[in-house]
């Protein structure tokens, strides 16, 4: 897939709940700081027990979210997120990810995404919001045991 520019990741990512309420400079600031990952569909992303340091974004594309006993729990698509409670549980992931459609995501480390808190404190306020209005499955997801 077509990887993105840095105004089409910074606009992207004003697409994203997580990110929508910041202005351009701090959205430009996280596009550059993003990787571009390609998958394929039926492609596994992760699977529970894996070590959990970045949060997918998804650009194009569908994914399944299963729990440890492969049982559905969420289908997020273009625009949607997971993999967030990894960046600051340090937690191995309890739950798998596997493409329905071929995806391209953008990604965000855990150091990058805490570099970026420390120059625009105005995020963790934003992931603080979006925890306290939190999708189905990521509730569902949270409850999940190792």
């Amino acid at each position: 897939m077509k990887q993105l520019s840095l105004i089409e990741r910074a606009f992207f990512l004003k697409k994203v709940r997580l990110f929508s309420e910041l202005d351009l400079d701090s959205l430009l600031a996280i596009a550059e700081k993003l990787h571009h990952d390609d998958y394929d569909a039926n492609e596994k992303i992760f699977t529970p027990g894996q070590v959990a340091n970045r949060i997918y974004l998804i650009a194009h594309g569908t994914v399944q979210i299963f729990d440890e006993k492969t049982r559905p729990l969420a289908e997020v698509s273009s625009g949607d997120f997971f993999g967030d409670e990894s960046l600051f549980n340090e937690q191995p992931r309890t739950y798998s990810a596997v493409c329905k459609t071929d995806c391209l995501f953008l990604t965000l480390s855990r150091s990058h995404l805490l570099s970026i808190i420390s120059e625009c404190p105005a995020v963790a306020v934003v992931l603080l919001q979006a925890y306290s209005q939190q999708l189905p499955c990521r509730h569902k997801i949270g409850q999940l045991t190792p």
